[in-house]
């Protein structure tokens, strides 16, 4: 194995053994997004790059399934509309192509899922923002300190790490451990 390898492994290793601290901010995460579908709410999902991809690998696995066949949960990644995207980017700028989806599909105890790596993307910190004035919950999959998000979100779940690649990895690992909490409590699995 080539040292630069080595290293990789080493590292999301040495990460992934602390996060049992992060233990109970995601069993308040899963409880707050159970609660949310359990009242009929569905959850909202967003963020860049590849926390994109992590919203729309999660809302799927909550629409579709995780484990096992079972009802479809709503939720809904507001990365995946381009015709939507790229007319708020054009019309009202891209800091706002997920608040303007947020405040256009949110209702009141719905749950915002925001991801960002730095907690600093501004279009996610706008979504967080209209959540909050619209009366939705927000759970944050945040990395290094938390960033501006920290504060906007109802359970941050910041992952202690400065490389992207590596918060990423936890991530998706979360939201995984969500699905399945949530499915666990609703009586699903």
């Amino acid at each position: 194995m080539s040292a630069a390898l080595r290293d990789q492994l080493r590292e999301h290793l040495e990460l992934f053994r602390g996060l049992d601290a992060l233990t109970p901010g995601i069993a308040r995460a899963a409880a707050l997004a159970t609660a949310t579908l359990a009242s009929g709410h569905k959850v909202m999902l967003c963020g860049n790059g590849g926390s994109a991809a992590d919203s729309q690998h999660i809302a799927a696995e909550l629409i579709g399934r995780f484990v096992k066949d079972r009802k479809s949960l709503p939720a809904i990644a507001l990365t995946t509309d381009t015709s939507a995207l790229t007319a708020i980017a054009n019309d009202y700028g891209f800091e706002d192509i997920f608040a303007r989806q947020v405040t256009g599909l949110g209702q009141p105890g719905d749950c915002l899922v925001a991801i960002s790596t730095s907690g600093n993307s501004r279009n996610v910190i706008r979504a967080a923002e209209a959540a909050r004035a619209g009366g939705i919950h927000t759970i944050g999959l945040l990395g290094r300190d938390g960033g501006e998000l920290l504060k906007l979100c109802d359970v941050p779940i910041v992952v202690p790490s400065r490389t992207t690649a590596r918060i990423q990895e936890a991530h998706i690992f979360i939201g995984h451990a969500l699905c399945a909490l949530i499915e666990q409590a609703l009586g699903l699995t």
